[in-house]
């Protein structure tokens, strides 16, 4: 494929990218849409000058050489008319068909980032116009799948003339490439399209690290090249001592690409030097059990390290990805060897692609339940930011692979927890997880597990909520069936908190309050009242107008001739009343935290705080017992110990005090220890955590610190 971008970024003329796409696929189809493309974009020319026409073509070249049918590749040709000219959907279908015409349709919706205000790279507003773009697609291509393939064409194109934009722009549109297509091309299992998007990224985004990078390869290209060659003959005269037959197999070459070589390194903290496959060779036969023969050979006669071998094919990934993983040293250099049959070199090449190319052959449809499954969470219109997270977190991850008791093989994502292995089977087994058991042993359901682990479930009769674990977890799906779980029952106990509240105020019962509250038609929204005290102070007013006109409660209206609700701050909390309050106090069967929910029990005079999701709390919330509108005093930051191990490198602790200065946390004392193994360095501070900080330190995650401890010293408890 190298060679074919190298031509496409040579063409210049339409006569030049309508031959190319030729070569690779001519039908009366592509014809007729290359006719209508090249009317309906006359006259319009890209930023270069070039006309415009000559994307669409290429677009469809790339579409068609990846493996793409020939709707997919009419709906290439014809991907902006719709958009950018007067063509209309319906002239598509009638011309062509309604599956192009939809196709057209799902390429239209998704809003190309040429045609926005780019937003500056140094913006804080990039990571939620990202996120906003990826769902945007996922919602515009969930009905066609094929829809992300051409879009990834496109986006490829973009990429490969993007030398054309001004600077700025050039960098903005490589963020969301990096950031929303390059997950989508290594879901969808094309490598051929992620690894020259990663490349075509770093380039811009890091070009010193790109040009050390490229410089290095250069200057050692010609031995490794030496050293693949030497390796390789080694290898095939192996497979032909024992049993294969030249021109059977094949063996190619490669050394890693830039990008791959640029994150391994930030991810191991290491040299381009120590980086163990540079090198690599491909071994394609013809059968999977011939791979298992191949294997046998290369690890016989070549020391492997067992710790990087893994069987894909035994246990695909979920894009469809099969290949045995192996590494070896051979003349005191290491080398990692692939092995794989020729079909599956065509699916790990084109992934999905390859459905449509070779249908003839088996195995070559990658699982695209993700795909529902990241469609769930946009549906839910909460945070973009979260939803965003999610989906790059299980998009683009290493993996493991665990077992049912019963030997149903799961891929999760690296660091997944026994819970995530439960929502990963079923969200229901996940919302009734009690216990589980990895490899027999009982273990906490935040355990994290390894590859190869076997786990059983146990569960129980009701669904279990652990609102505070969303961020433990792993998976999206996880995180997401959890939190919708956690908002459904926090929406419900708002509701009920905020009736209570109101009971407390006008001292009523409930049966004698809900008809107001439906006369004012207050029971729709009434749920904000609980942590928005203007609303609150609102409903207030209109049931005092309503009460006084009807006349009933004479006294109790009397008793309380301002309903003006006052403000009583009692150390770390603060709460609104009509009443005087002589006391708060914390009650011990759920210990809330500083920056936890919280709801307030009146008792007389006293306030008693709980944690929203208490079962205390939520009996007596059930039970209508009066409350009092309460939050955490946001007047001064929170002192809390902080336990961290940051890598053991020049500079990394600057970085982490610059860290903490940038989301407004200020170091009071710090004490260093070094542990055992000299590897790390344990820092324990004391540091003043404003409300809207702390939330930014626990979720922030980095390779050069580890949060080990993060414990309040101003404890309401202590007080």
């Amino acid at each position: 494929m190298v060679s074919f971008l190298n031509r496409i970024q040579q063409v210049s003329t339409v006569d030049e990218a309508t031959a190319l796409l030729y070569e690779v696929r001519k039908t009366p189809a592509i014809e007729k849409a290359v006719h209508l493309a090249r009317k309906y974009h006359e006259g319009q020319f890209r930023k270069s000058g070039e006309p415009y026409i000559i994307h669409p073509l290429l677009v469809a070249a790339i579409t068609a050489f990846i493996g793409g049918d020939d709707e997919m590749v009419t709906a290439a040709l014809l991907h902006d008319v719709v958009e950018d000219t007067p063509c209309q959907t319906e002239e598509i279908e009638r011309e062509f068909s309604a599956p192009v015409a939809r196709l057209v349709e799902g390429m239209t919706k998704i809003t190309e980032l040429r045609d926005e205000e780019l937003i500056p790279s140094t913006s804080d507003e990039k990571l939620i116009t990202s996120a906003l773009s990826f769902r945007k697609m996922l919602i515009a291509s969930i009905d066609d799948v094929r829809v992300l393939v051409v879009k990834l064409c496109d986006r490829l194109h973009n990429m490969l003339t993007l030398g054309a934009l001004p600077a700025q722009k050039q960098r903005r549109i490589a963020e969301e490439t990096l950031v929303v297509y390059v997950p989508i091309a290594h879901r969808l299992g094309i490598s051929r399209i992620k690894n020259k998007l990663e490349d075509l990224c770093f380039s811009y985004l890091f070009p010193e690290a790109y040009r050390k990078i490229n410089d290095y390869l250069a200057s050692h290209e010609q031995r490794m090249q030496l050293q693949l060659n030497n390796f390789i003959s080694k290898v095939k005269t192996l497979l032909l001592k024992n049993g294969f037959i030249d021109g059977e197999f094949e063996i190619q070459k490669r050394i890693k690409h830039p990008y791959s070589i640029y994150m391994k390194m930030q991810r191991k903290g290491v040299s381009i030097e120590e980086v163990l496959d540079l090198m690599a060779i491909r071994i394609l036969v013809k059968k999977p059990l011939d791979c298992y023969r191949v294997l046998g050979i290369v690890h016989r006669n070549f020391k492997p390290l067992i710790s990087r071998f893994k069987d894909y094919i035994a246990i695909p990934k979920d894009n469809g990805y099969q290949t045995i993983h192996t590494t070896v040293f051979s003349d005191s250099s290491i080398f990692e060897t692939q092995i794989r049959t020729f079909d599956m070199h065509k699916s790990a090449e084109y992934g999905l692609a390859s459905h449509w190319m070779y249908k003839g052959h088996e195995g070559l449809t990658p699982k695209l339940t993700w795909l529902n499954d990241l469609r769930s969470q946009s549906e839910i219109g909460e945070n973009i930011e979260h939803m965003y997270q999610l989906a790059k977190d299980d998009l683009y991850s290493a993996d493991i692979s665990v077992y049912s008791p019963k030997g149903d093989v799961f891929n999760l994502p690296l660091g997944a927890t026994a819970l995530d292995f439960a929502y990963a089977i079923h969200t229901e087994i996940g919302d009734h997880t009690k216990a589980a058991y990895i490899n027999k042993k009982r273990a906490p359901l935040l355990t994290e597990l390894r590859n190869g682990d076997i786990v059983r479930i146990e569960l129980s009769s009701e669904p279990i909520l652990r609102c505070s674990w969303i961020n433990q977890v792993k998976t999206a799906k996880a995180k997401n069936a959890m939190r919708i779980n956690c908002n459904h029952k926090r929406k419900e106990l708002d509701k009920q908190t905020a009736v209570n509240i109101l009971l407390g105020i006008f001292n009523l019962k409930y049966e004698t309050l809900q008809p107001y509250l439906e006369a004012i038609d207050a029971c729709k929204n009434i749920h904000k009242a609980a942590s928005d005290v203007q609303y609150l102070q609102e409903i207030v007013y209109q049931l005092k107008k309503r009460l006084q006109a009807e006349r009933k409660f004479m006294p109790i209206i009397n008793a309380f001739k301002k309903y003006q609700l006052k403000k009583q701050v009692f150390d770390n909390i603060v709460l609104y009343g009509t009443q005087n309050y002589s006391k708060v106090t914390f009650d011990y069967c759920c210990h809330p935290k500083r920056g936890d929910e919280i709801v307030g029990i009146k008792k007389g005079n006293e306030v008693i705080i709980h944690h929203k999701f208490c079962t205390m709390a939520n009996a007596m919330i059930e039970a209508h017992h009066p409350m009092v509108f309460v939050r955490w005093s946001t007047d001064r930051p929170e002192h809390y110990k902080l336990i961290v191990s940051i890598e053991n490198k020049k500079g990394s602790l600057a970085a982490f005090l610059l860290f903490l200065a940038k989301i407004g946390i200020d170091l009071l004392t710090i004490n260093l220890s070094r542990s055992e193994n000299t590897h790390a360095d344990y820092f324990e501070m004391v540091v003043d955590v404003p409300a809207t900080s702390k939330e930014k330190l626990l979720q922030h995650t980095d390779k050069k610190f580890k949060i080990i401890e993060f414990m309040p010293l101003n404890d309401a408890y202590k007080k």
